[in-house]
């Protein structure tokens, strides 16, 4: 399996924001010419969000989903200068420095549970990668995905990996299932679980999970709130997507009966 080459670029224009995301992410232009969606450090989940995203896309990309390029992005203080609005104006201040980027999709549309198609083993493995990574924010209401060429993209895993809010209690979150599963926008299209695990637990090894978590930043692992060491937080990251996967067979189980 190919290792992963994370790109690092520099912010060269603020294009403009997104006033659908919470967090108000926003469409930047990039030193390599390209656009992308910037995800902020200095937004409301700081960069825990981030963590999670970068984690989600890469599980995502490596089980064999569409997944946007990420990147991680290089903002200066130079943009909050110029910023009239206040509001980003403060959220630029609070970002300098390295930031998360997926490159922009143009023309993609979002997801439509009712108008959409997607093919069994795509919803499958969606299903089963937000019950690995326990995404709690996959719904109708908030689908976090793409339709960009008649594929689907997922984007959007921010809300994944829940227990690093509290790391104090995080091995309890170790052997539990996923029953909020139930909410999944894909879930009555997921007929293929059982070839999707099996698929999964092909491509998704030891390994790639290490050498995923390994790329994350190690600015994005200290915060003065949090007592764990990178290196800690590193490894909870690594044993709890082993353990969720070690589990796989029951998190299939509770999809299929909540279906």
């Amino acid at each position: 399996m190919s290792k992963i080459d994370i790109r690092t670029v520099n912010v060269v224009q603020y294009v403009c924001p997104l006033r659908e995301g919470g967090s108000l992410p926003a469409i930047v232009k990039a030193d390599d010419g390209f656009l992308y969606v910037l995800k902020f450090r200095g937004a409301g989940q700081g960069k825990k969000a981030l963590i999670a995203e970068f984690i989600g896309g890469e599980i995502a990309r490596a089980i064999g989903l569409k997944v946007p390029e990420l990147v991680f992005m290089n903002l200066d203080d130079s943009f909050s200068k110029t910023e009239p609005d206040e509001e980003i104006q403060d959220l630029l201040k609070f970002s300098v420095g390295l930031n998360l980027g997926l490159h922009f999709l143009s023309s993609a549309i979002t997801y439509d549970p009712l108008v959409s198609n997607v093919d069994a083993m795509t919803a499958s493995k969606v299903v089963i990668l937000d019950s690995l990574i326990s995404n709690i924010d996959r719904t109708a209401k908030n689908t976090n995905l793409l339709n960009w060429n008649n594929e689907l993209w997922v984007i959007d895993n921010g809300a994944s990996f829940y227990f690093h809010h509290n790391w104090k209690t995080w091995e309890n979150h170790l052997t539990r299932t996923f029953p909020l599963i139930k909410d999944h926008v894909l879930l009555q299209k997921a007929t293929s679980l059982e070839k999707a695990s099996e698929d999964i637990k092909q491509t998704l090894t030891a390994n790639k999970i290490t050498e995923i978590v390994s790329n994350i930043p190690e600015d994005w692992l200290i915060s003065e709130a949090d007592s764990m060491s990178p290196t800690d937080m590193r490894n909870a990251y690594i044993e709890f997507i082993n353990a969720k996967l070690s589990m796989i067979d029951l998190l299939v189980k509770e999809a299929e009966d909540a279906r």
